[in-house]
């Protein structure tokens, strides 16, 4: 329990973080209603069913065949972990909300949801970096925890993807009041991957 409540909680800082999938709810949620972007919410989430799939198998297949694979792959998510945290602070990234997006019905932002999670690699290679530090049964078949984990990340970033979909009129005011947004968020992503990044490496 004490292991997936830090999965959680690391979960749900990483998805509150500014980035193309939280700003693309944003964004149909202020051109065309609160409903459409919890549709678009519900799409994005329903790809990390594959990327939770690939990673499961892989990384079960690999802890079955050695535990010196097993510690090197939390080695390279560490290492992954440590990378984005220095590119973002290497980047001058900003956050800017284009409010004007297709009309869309909710089917088809659902599919486009969809696909823009399934088609996107570094989410598979993110989850690769990120789920084998919050194993947490060592009698439990690691591909049910893998599901397990899977089913919690999707669970928590729908319900804040929702929110953000809610509250899409107040987000989009604040970030347009608050130009120094973006170095705070630049600095709370940092922290982040690097906090992670040390709990998967000293995780048993």
């Amino acid at each position: 329990m004490e292991i997936l409540l830090s999965f959680i909680g690391a979960s749900m800082l990483l998805t509150i973080m500014p980035g193309p999938d939280i700003l693309y709810v944003l964004v149909q949620s202020i051109s065309n209603g609160k409903k459409f972007g919890i549709a678009t919410a519900f799409g994005l989430v329903s790809g990390i069913t594959i990327h939770t799939t690939l990673v499961a198998f892989g990384v079960s297949a690999i802890i079955k065949s050695s535990e010196y694979l097993f510690f090197s792959i939390k080695l390279f998510g560490s290492f992954y972990l440590l990378y984005l945290a220095y590119l973002t602070y290497k980047s001058d990234e900003e956050v800017f909300i284009n409010t004007k997006a297709e009309k869309k019905g909710l089917v088809k932002l659902f599919k486009q949801g969809f696909i823009m999670n399934v088609l996107n690699p570094k989410v598979s290679i993110f989850f690769l970096a990120f789920f084998p530090g919050f194993l947490y049964s060592s009698s439990q078949n690691t591909i049910i925890q893998f599901y397990v984990l899977g089913g919690v990340f999707m669970l928590q970033a729908f319900i804040i993807f929702s929110l953000v979909a809610i509250l899409s009129g107040n987000f989009a005011a604040y970030l347009k009041k608050h130009p120094k947004f973006n170095s705070n968020i630049k600095w709370f992503k940092i922290i982040v991957f690097v906090g992670i990044a040390i709990f998967i490496i000293f995780s048993n």
